[in-house]
């Protein structure tokens, strides 16, 4: 036992106290103006599906309460409760060369992590997005995500988390620095691999076809300068009724992808409007900037580690007696998102700040409104509540407040 020991139990009480108080802020002020639609929204969002986004909203943050919860006590167990130790020492007991004891050592806390928060995985679909008419995913088609998943997991975790391990053992001084180099190659190649080689392992992925839809689409890339692997739909209906489309993809495999549900929502001059948006991303480079910020962050991180790996204090302080590499990437795991919460709110002020300016690249582009009633109807369609807690959205929302997007649009 050392200080530490008693700083990351009491690390981890403040995050959770925090979010718990956060989560208990937004069911309250949600609740508050449940049967009361925003003046800006009236005409287009009736009362009775603002009081069901209420709802929604109320129920999401009654399991996230309680997950946060189970998250804590999990961390405690494995930590200072001597879970992890006990993994430890019985995968190096197995007489197996530390890669490989490692691995499987990792991999199994990342495991008993899932099976923790699979009820609540289950409860989101089966029972809260089933009750509010989301769900479209079948207890088989479930299992099978699950499963592939799974595989996935291990087939992209298990390598890496090897190599890790071995620039550990042989790097050196630097190992630091060739584990960043690492961890860029990968993040670059696994963002080159997912649109064409992981995402279609879960949905089906068609061009689109539509030909008027199509033809705005092309004069909308014409007036951007702007040229596209491919405009996909996805067979996002398959499991939900939500709508979204995103960017993705790198270089030539760069590509904009329509939710099926999305299209089926929104009207062709409106999905112009939402693909102006997600192109804006791109020439704004928010996408490249939002990389190398990563890079350089992962860099200054990694250096920070150089010194932690060798701090005996760490190990103990976190109820890990016999220090290790595969001890030090678990710890690494398991601690890192509680520590990197202090960091939420700036992140996702930066998020919303770059949503802005996409809407605002989208106005020049297409047309404004469209984008606003784009907006409104993915709102209602979402069940997304137009009057979330401001400063539950200050830390956590990726995206700004409806009324602030539109009003920005119409330049109020």
């Amino acid at each position: 036992m050392n200080i530490f020991s008693w700083v990351f139990p009491a690390v981890v009480a403040v995050v959770a106290a925090v979010r718990l108080w956060l989560l208990d802020r937004q069911w309250r002020h949600v609740q508050a103006h449940r049967a009361l639609v925003p003046a800006a929204f009236r005409d287009t969002i009736s009362a009775e599906s603002h009081a069901r986004s209420a709802d929604y909203a109320c129920a999401q943050a009654r399991v996230s309460m309680a997950e946060t919860v189970v998250e804590a006590l999990l961390l405690l167990a494995l930590t200072l409760g001597g879970g992890l130790a006990g993994i430890l020492a019985f995968w190096a007991g197995s007489g197996a060369p530390v890669v490989v004891w490692g691995v499987g050592a990792v991999l199994t806390v990342g495991l008993l992590v899932a099976l923790a928060g699979l009820p609540f995985r289950i409860y989101r679909t089966f029972r809260v997005e089933a009750e509010f008419g989301f769900n479209r995913r079948s207890s088989g088609l479930f299992i099978g995500d699950l499963l592939q998943e799974g595989v996935l997991t291990l087939l992209l975790a298990g390598p890496l988390v090897a190599a890790f391990l071995v620039l550990m053992d042989r790097g050196g001084l630097l190992w630091w620095l060739y584990a960043w180099g690492l961890w860029t190659a990968f993040t670059l190649t696994l963002t080159w691999l997912y649109p064409k080689w992981i995402a279609p392992l879960f949905h089906e992925f068609t061009p689109l076809e539509e030909p008027r839809l199509r033809q705005r689409i092309l004069g909308l890339l014409q007036r951007c300068g702007f040229s596209l692997k491919g405009v996909y739909v996805m067979d996002a209906s398959r499991r939900t009724t939500h709508g979204n489309a995103y960017f993705t993809g790198m270089g030539r495999a760069k590509r904009v992808v329509f939710f099926d549900t999305l299209l089926d929502t929104l009207a062709p001059p409106e999905v112009e409007a939402v693909l102006a948006h997600e192109l804006g991303h791109y020439r704004l480079a928010h996408i490249r900037s939002g990389f190398v910020l990563n890079v350089l962050a992962t860099l200054g991180v990694m250096a920070l580690l150089a010194w932690l790996r060798g701090e005996g204090w760490f190990y103990t302080g976190l109820g890990v007696a016999r220090p290790s590499d595969p001890a030090f990437l678990t710890l690494l795991v398991l601690t890192g998102p509680w520590f990197a919460f202090f960091l939420q709110p700036l992140g996702a002020w930066w998020s919303r700040r770059r949503e802005l300016e996409a809407d605002a690249f989208a106005a020049r582009y297409s047309d404004p409104d469209a984008l606003a009633q784009a907006l409104v109807a993915l709102y209602r369609v979402n069940a997304s509540t137009l009057t979330p807690d401001p400063l539950y959205a200050r830390t956590f929302h990726s995206h700004p407040s409806p009324i602030e997007r539109v009003q920005a649009l119409k330049g109020e």
